[in-house]
Parts: C-alpha cells; structure tokens; sequence
C-alpha cells in the first residue's frame, strides 16, 4: 500500500500541510498544498473549465505534483499537491 487516508482538521485553502510519518521506526515528513481553483475569478464559461483547469496544473510549480483534484463547490474545486520525492514508499 503506497497511500493511506488522513483526516486533518479544517485548514485555509492556499495553506502548506506538514505530516510527520513513521514506519518502520523511520521517519519522513511530506508536505502537501492546497489550493482553490475559482472559475468565476478566472472567469471560466461553463464549457472551458477543463482547460482552465489544465492549464492551472499545468503551470503549477515544477517541484510539486498534484495528487487529488477534489470535489468542486460552487464554482471552487480544491487541487491538492505534494512536494515531488516525498512520496511515501
């Protein structure tokens, strides 16, 4: 199993998470990002969202890779990323 779920308390969008893991008696910590896409700031009409979208992961900084694109609210949907080469193996 590469990946495990984690509840965490309610955080800010647009905020860095740090976990702290232990296996084995070894240590890591792993550090995920959150962000909010909102169509309406980026002005996105209905039929162009997936390219808006595209285009926001696509231009995301280099050392992060998205991991979960979450379920939209409203005209949000939460793009989760983790720091590259801290996947948990």
């Amino acid at each position: 199993m590469r990946e495990i779920v984690i509840v965490v308390p309610d955080f800010e969008p647009e905020q860095n998470v740090e976990i702290e893991v232990t296996i084995n008696g070894r240590k890591r910590v792993v550090h995920y990002r959150v962000e909010l896409l909102n169509f309406e700031e980026e002005g996105a009409p209905p039929k162009d969202k997936v390219t808006v979208l595209k285009h926001r992961i696509a231009s995301h900084e280099k050392d992060w890779e998205l991991v979960e694109i979450g379920a939209p609210v409203n005209e949000k949907v939460p793009l989760m990323f983790r720091k590259k080469g801290e996947a948990i193996r």
